[in-house]
């Protein structure tokens, strides 16, 4: 395997370890809209993604930079062509950036729904634009034979890449779900268990059917067999089975991991799909983007691939222990704590029994 090869499977390791990572928080704020039942509530599902979601976004520009350096022919026409979107996507984040931080600066009710559902906007409408975007790599944008896109924004959106971008959103929302169940408690911790047993069979159904259709555009879009598509798409499939048993049986730790099996097997059909192409070209296939046509030099994978290797793995362990120092659960009744009893005080010089 060469090095754009490698590259090519590195960045769908990272947007994997992106949709893992931001996908629960997302769904987090998408639940904003429809979960809790006061400001506590509210106060509770903030704090659970606090600590975290910041950290999560920088998957997504290690992934963006990545791309940039192994593969800089991608990283032109993919912001040639989805430009619009991008800048939409862009705007949704800051958004959802803000909503943290202003949220807290009034106590103001309206001050707080406005920013509440300023997060819950960001939070399903950038999703469904990466599910879009990255359906359109497989399902083909048109290119010309210089590899620039001649298309206009509506030729990114079909039935197909809707779809795509709804799976997400879906998918998003059950993940934080389970999440929320795994990391709260009280009456929060059974509503959100509620909420993911309500999600669970028609994300599944939402989800499996963007999964076969993705396997089916490889086939028709981008000259692949069935296999391997098929086995990340099955796996995919069978997580989502997994997460529809575990969320019934209330076993919220391992019913969140099926979700993130699903989130991570989702990427990987989509990638999986794609190769030997970055971007398939439509109508005109032979305008397509490779993985050797669209890589840079030898000497630029070189050199990336010694920055990656040293700076991954402090990413990981960073990450590692920020999850594990905010670990504990959170919200439920407050913990009763005894009155203490005054101390009798006596004059000075009284002697004592």
């Amino acid at each position: 395997m060469d090095l754009a090869t490698i590259w090519f499977v590195l960045i769908a390791v990272l947007w994997s370890g992106y949709f893992l990572l931001e996908g629960f928080d997302f769904g987090v704020g998408m639940l904003l809209a429809v979960l809790p039942r006061d400001e506590a509530d509210r106060g509770t599902m903030f704090e659970s993604i606090g600590p975290v979601w910041d950290g999560n976004e920088v998957w997504l520009v290690i992934a963006a930079g990545a791309t940039f350096a192994a593969f800089p022919a991608w990283y032109a026409t993919m912001f040639s062509a989805f430009y619009l979107a991008l800048l939409l996507i862009l705007v949704l984040l800051i958004v959802r950036v803000l909503s943290f931080e202003w949220r807290e600066k009034s106590d103001d009710p309206r001050w707080r729904t406005t920013w509440r559902w300023a997060n819950t906007v960001g939070s399903i409408g950038a999703p469904f634009i990466w599910g879009v975007a990255l359906a359109n790599l497989v399902h083909g944008v048109p290119l010309d034979s210089k590899g620039d896109y001649s298309g206009n924004v509506l030729d990114l959106f079909s039935a197909y890449t809707v779809l795509a971008g709804i799976s997400v959103v879906a998918l998003f929302a059950l993940h934080g779900a389970t999440f929320l169940a795994l990391r709260t408690r009280g009456d929060l911790r059974t509503r959100a268990g509620a909420a993911s047993r309500r999600l669970a069979i028609p994300v599944a159904v939402v989800v499996g059917a963007m999964l076969a259709w993705t396997v089916a555009v490889g086939v028709d879009r981008n000259d692949k067999s069935v296999f391997p598509p098929v086995l990340p798409a099955a796996l995919g499939a069978a997580a989502l089975v997994a997460a529809v048993v575990l969320v019934a049986r209330k076993r919220s730790g391992a019913a969140f991991v099926a979700t993130g099996l699903a989130v991570v097997l989702w990427v990987a059909t989509v990638f999986t799909t794609l190769y030997p192409r970055v971007l398939v070209s439509h109508p005109d296939f032979g305008n397509s983007l490779t993985i050797p046509g669209a890589a840079a030099g030898h000497y630029a994978l070189s050199v990336i691939t010694v920055v990656a290797a040293i700076c991954v793995p402090i990413v990981l362990i960073y990450q590692g222990w920020t999850y594990h120092v905010f670990r504990a659960r959170l919200g439920g009744e407050p913990v009763a704590i005894p009155p203490v009893e005054p101390v009798e005080r006596r004059p000075a010089g009284t002697p004592t029994g």
